[in-house]
């Protein structure tokens, strides 16, 4: 399966496993939302760690798809919107595991987690200037602050899994071969604690954050959607098609 949930001693992986890249398309955004929405709120689990099968975490959007059918957008806005929501009113806490690629909407679910551990090749951005789109700068200023941001937004560069760590915003840096071991052990040191004092420590948190996360990503989401009915988006994309995704 595309998603799949395992739980064990009150720890949950769910698995997102979309070869080759991880890239997801409008079904498969709103797949993990309700794995991660689910998962949360039953009683048995009180951690989550969000994985992904393969070389990558996750590399966005599959623009194939949008390029297919540019009259998608609004629908693959509102999966991403949902995705990233669920991520972030999750029940309990997530931690992202994140080894290679984490670009476009993998910064969402990465940038909404409570915590990240990323593998020493991890790679961060927004390539999206790249092809005509934006979004994901709500949830990258979350993890490397404004005017990194604005750099990774307007020159589509990424940052290596160290110059992210060094805002402060990832627990570990490690050897892929460690990663889950880390954040397994994170996760057991969340469960060993009250499940009520956890989830309510979860709200509390989100509720004193300087500026709404979700409001801020719908604000975000009118720019993406005013971009891509572009006729030089529509172009930018075709370009990238065109050039197999190397450019």
């Amino acid at each position: 399966m595309p998603v799949t949930v395992t739980v064990d001693n009150s720890i949950a992986e769910i698995c997102m496993d979309y070869p080759k890249v991880n890239a997801l398309n409008i079904q498969q955004t709103l797949e993990v939302a309700d794995a991660i929405t689910s998962t949360g709120q039953r009683a048995d689990v009180r951690a989550i760690l969000l994985t992904a099968a393969g070389k990558y975490f996750c590399v966005g959007a599959d623009v194939k798809e949008l390029n297919s059918d540019a009259t998608l957008i609004g629908a693959c806005n509102h999966g991403f919107y949902t995705m990233f929501k669920a991520v972030y009113d999750c029940q309990v806490p997530v931690i992202s595991v994140v080894q290679g690629h984490c670009l476009g909407g993998g910064i969402g679910l990465a940038g909404a987690s409570d915590m990240v551990v990323a593998a020493e090749d991890a790679l961060f951005g927004l390539p999206e200037v790249k092809v005509g789109a934006l979004g994901g700068a709500t949830h990258l200023m979350r993890l490397v602050g404004v005017q990194k941001t604005r750099y990774c937004l307007f020159t589509g560069e990424n940052l290596t899994a160290q110059e992210v760590a060094s805002h402060g915003s990832i627990h570990a840096v490690l050897p892929r071969d460690r990663l889950m071991d880390c954040a397994q052990g994170i996760a057991e040191k969340i469960a060993a604690n009250s499940p009520d004092a956890v989830r309510l420590g979860k709200e509390a948190l989100n509720g004193i954050e300087g500026k709404d996360i979700n409001k801020c990503y719908r604000w975000e989401q009118g720019f993406t959607l005013e971009l891509y009915t572009s006729p030089e988006s529509a172009a930018a994309r075709a370009a990238q098609v065109e050039s197999g995704f190397k450019k």
